[in-house]
């Protein structure tokens, strides 16, 4: 991919057109996120860890069809400690503190702490050198917030137990974990996409060794549950860490930050279209909100002045 700049204000109107450009490749990674709950359906009763790791297997192996086509790609491995740290630390840790969480804590609260890993990009955001945060990127935040609460709680509110506190924690890990590693990712916009691939592989043998430590294992009962398996690990648990990685290094963080509660929106209405939930008006009011956060938040992309 072409590279574009890193900092915050586009000085020209082909650095904006670049950083447009970049933006709109990690939105990608929201729509593939979309498909994570219809393909996790369909995958049966293969336990998290185990699914995990062959999806991430699956993932990796699309950066190894690149390294053997373009050899110059396997330079990318070259990388300082902080790089491989920061990237499977991201990866697998979002993952297993996300299962933890789930193990822990109910669903319906387990997932809404940590779905708030896009407002928390917006506002880590404004650590990074040449970001400016500005209040209509929170408001952007928070709306689309409220509108991944109506459609995680169904409306019908949330409360929180001390008995489940572990669980609690690691989904705000969880949170956290991921918005650290979208916003560090920013301070290595020179490392190339293609460091990804041994993101995902480090990430399945790690999935693994969880998996043989605490799951037993249990494999797809058929042809269509293997089919989803494979439709994971090559999209929303694959190629979409590869355009998330170029995004939130080369695009508008803060767009992408708030944008992402899209997925929750998009994943409803992929069930919706498959058979697996029914309309309701509380998915109007979340479209709202979040159509509405999204828009918000990128006013300073959809407003900005000719060069």
């Amino acid at each position: 991919m072409d590279a574009a700049p890193t900092t915050a204000t586009a000085r020209t109107p082909a650095d904006a057109g670049r950083r447009l450009r970049a933006t709109l490749i990690g939105f990608t990674a929201v729509l593939m996120w979309s498909l994570l709950a219809l393909f996790t359906a369909a995958s049966g009763a293969v336990p998290p860890f185990q699914l995990a790791a062959m999806c991430f297997l699956i993932g990796g192996s699309i950066g190894l069809v690149r390294w053997i086509a373009v050899p110059a790609a396997r330079a990318s491995l070259r990388q300082p400690a902080a790089v491989w740290a920061l990237g499977i630390g991201g990866l697998f840790g979002y993952h297993f503190f996300y299962f933890t969480a789930l193990r822990n804590a109910p669903a319906v609260e387990a997932g809404l702490i940590a779905y708030l890993w896009p407002l928390l990009i917006v506002l880590f955001s404004a650590l990074l050198p040449g970001e400016r945060l500005r209040p209509h990127h929170v408001a952007g935040g928070l709306l689309g917030l409220a509108g991944a609460a109506l459609i995680v709680t169904k409306g019908r509110g949330f409360e929180l137990e001390a008995r489940y506190a572990l669980g609690y924690a690691a989904a705000l890990v969880c949170a956290l974990t991921w918005s650290a590693y979208s916003v560090a990712s920013r301070r290595f916009a020179a490392v190339p996409t293609d460091v990804v691939t041994g993101f995902c592989l480090a990430t399945a043998a790690l999935s693994a060794v969880c998996h043989l430590a605490l799951e037993t294992t249990v494999w797809p009962a058929d042809v269509r549950e293997w089919l989803a398996v494979a439709a994971l690990g090559l999209l929303p648990v694959g190629a979409a860490f590869y355009v998330w990685d170029y995004g939130v290094k080369h695009g508008d963080i803060q767009v992408l930050g708030a944008s992402s509660y899209a997925a929750p929106l998009l994943s409803t209405g992929i069930l919706i279209a498959a058979g697996f939930a029914e309309p309701s008006w509380l998915i109007l009011v979340a479209c709202l909100l979040i159509t509405g956060g999204a828009a918000l938040a990128a006013k300073d992309m959809i407003r900005r002045p000719r060069g």
